[in-house]
């Protein structure tokens, strides 16, 4: 059977990651490609149930070390019972948010320290890692003004623009040190010019990759 493929979409709140992600799924699946769609955190019961505590504006007395814990064991469910099992099968697995959002929320955004974040990553993902990561990249400001636009903030969506300018700064910075990886894409373009840019990028690395294999 042929190993699957798993690609993950990351960026600041309000970059539009959702709304581009399942574009994508639609357009894979209509190629003919199995595709699963996920998220973090989330994506399993367990993890699920731990994005609402990480989500919920009444934890405001959450720790960083104590939010990224969460983050991690969500992380490990979420790999354990979807991921892996998934990309095993042969699918394409689609995923909001992977390990990247960790080292851009908790050590950009928080300034937890990357050591700790790296022993944390590397248990909960057992090596798993994406192919290829799509980078939705916005100014924090244009991002905070279009989540306010739809309503009450999560307690991450609630952070000072600070915040988001560091998670964003870290994003670039990943994207910098890993080129062959991630792919970063203007999200201040329209919905459809977006769209139109990530399908080709993602059929073409997905052929190149068969014919590899």
């Amino acid at each position: 059977m042929t190993r699957g493929r798993f690609i993950t979409f990351e960026g600041i709140e309000g970059c539009g990651k959702s709304t581009q992600i399942g574009l994508l799924a639609d357009h894979l699946r209509a190629a003919g490609r199995n595709v699963v769609l996920t998220r973090e955190p989330g994506g399993t019961p367990a993890a699920e149930a731990i994005r609402a505590i990480l989500l919920d504006p009444a934890q405001d007395a959450l720790s960083p070390t104590t939010e990224l814990l969460l983050y991690a064991a969500a992380r490990a469910q979420h790999v354990h019972q979807v991921i892996r099992p998934a990309v095993k099968a042969g699918a394409v697995v689609l995923c909001d948010r992977f390990a990247d959002s960790t080292e851009a929320y908790q050590g950009g955004g928080r300034a937890l320290s990357h050591e700790t974040i790296d022993i944390l990553r590397n248990i909960a993902t057992d090596g798993m890692g994406p192919d290829c990561t799509i980078l939705l990249d916005l100014p924090a400001a244009e991002g905070l003004a279009r989540t306010r636009s739809r309503g009450e903030l999560d307690r991450i969506e609630g952070e000072p623009l600070a915040f988001h300018e560091r998670v964003r700064a870290a994003f670039l910075a990943i994207a910098a040190r890993e080129p062959e990886r991630v792919i970063v894409i203007n999200a201040a373009a329209s919905v459809e010019a977006i769209a139109g840019e990530i399908g080709p990028r993602m059929d073409a690395l997905l052929c190149a990759e068969a014919q590899e294999a």
